[in-house]
C-alpha cells in the first residue's frame, strides 16, 4: 500500500508547486481530449440524430455497424491511423504523423462511435407520441427536430461524457500515432506507460492520480449540468 501513498503524495507535490513539465502534460492532455472530444460532438450528434429518425433500407445494419464501432481497439485505430499518416500513407504528404494532431485524428475515430451510438440510444428511447404531439401543434420540420433533441438532453449529455471518457482515459492510439515525445505529444496516458516502463512507479502512480482527478472533475462538471437539465 505504501506505493499508493507515496503517488498521492508526489501527485500533491507536483501540484502544489505547479510543476512546469507536469502542467504542460495535463494542458496537452486537456487540449488534446478536448478538441476530440468536441469533433466527435459534431460529427456523432448530427449522424446518431439522421440514424435514430430516418428510415431506409439497411438501417439496423449501420446502427449495428455504430455500435460494432463504438468497441473498436484503441490500438487497432492508432494502427490504421499510423498507416495513413505514415510517409507512404493516404495522407503521409500532411506531415501529421507523431503531432498532436495525429492524436486528436486517432481519438476522434474512437469517440465518434461513442457518442453516435448513444445519441441513438436517447432519441429513439423517447416516447413516439411525442412526435405525433409536436407536430399536431403546427411545428415545423426544424422546430419538431429541436423540440425531440431538448426532450433527449440528458441522454446527448451522456453521449458526450461518454465521447471524453473515451478519449481521456486512451493510451494506445496516442502512443502509435504521437510517439510519446517529452514536451510535444506526451499526455496524461502516455506518461504514466513512460515512467512504468522505466521502472519510477511512484511517478506513474502520482500521474495516474493525476489523472483521474481531471477526469473526475471535468465528468462531475457535465455531470452537474446534465442534472440541472432534468
Amino acid at each position: 500500500m505504501s506505493i499508493y501513498w507515496q503517488g498521492l503524495t508526489e501527485a500533491a507535490r507536483l501540484l502544489l508547486q505547479g510543476n512546469p513539465e507536469v502542467l504542460e502534460i495535463i494542458y496537452r492532455t486537456l487540449q488534446v481530449s478536448g478538441i476530440a472530444t468536441l469533433i466527435s460532438v459534431l460529427i456523432g450528434l448530427p449522424a446518431g440524430t439522421f440514424l435514430a429518425l430516418a428510415h431506409f433500407p439497411g438501417k439496423r445494419f449501420v446502427i449495428s455497424i455504430i455500435n460494432f464501432a463504438m468497441g473498436l481497439p484503441p490500438v487497432v485505430v492508432g494502427l490504421w491511423v499510423w498507416l495513413t499518416l505514415c510517409r507512404y500513407g493516404p495522407l503521409g504528404f500532411l506531415g501529421l504523423l507523431y503531432t498532436p494532431a495525429a492524436m486528436i485524428f486517432a481519438q476522434s475515430i474512437i469517440a465518434s462511435p461513442i457518442v453516435t451510438g448513444f445519441t441513438i440510444a436517447a432519441i429513439q428511447s423517447l416516447n413516439p407520441k411525442i412526435r405525433l404531439q409536436i407536430l399536431a401543434l403546427g411545428a415545423s420540420r426544424w422546430q419538431l427536430l429541436l423540440l425531440l433533441l431538448w426532450e433527449a438532453r440528458l441522454g446527448l449529455l451522456a453521449a458526450v461524457i461518454a465521447g471524453f471518457g473515451g478519449v481521456i482515459s486512451e493510451v494506445g492510439a496516442s502512443i502509435m500515432v504521437g510517439g510519446n515525445l517529452k514536451g510535444y505529444t506526451m499526455v496524461l496516458t502516455t506518461a504514466t506507460v513512460l515512467e512504468v516502463n522505466k521502472g519510477n512507479y511512484e511517478l506513474a502512480t502520482a500521474f495516474s492520480i493525476i489523472l483521474l482527478l481531471l477526469a473526475f472533475l471535468i465528468t462531475a462538471f457535465l455531470t452537474a449540468a446534465q442534472q440541472r437539465g432534468r
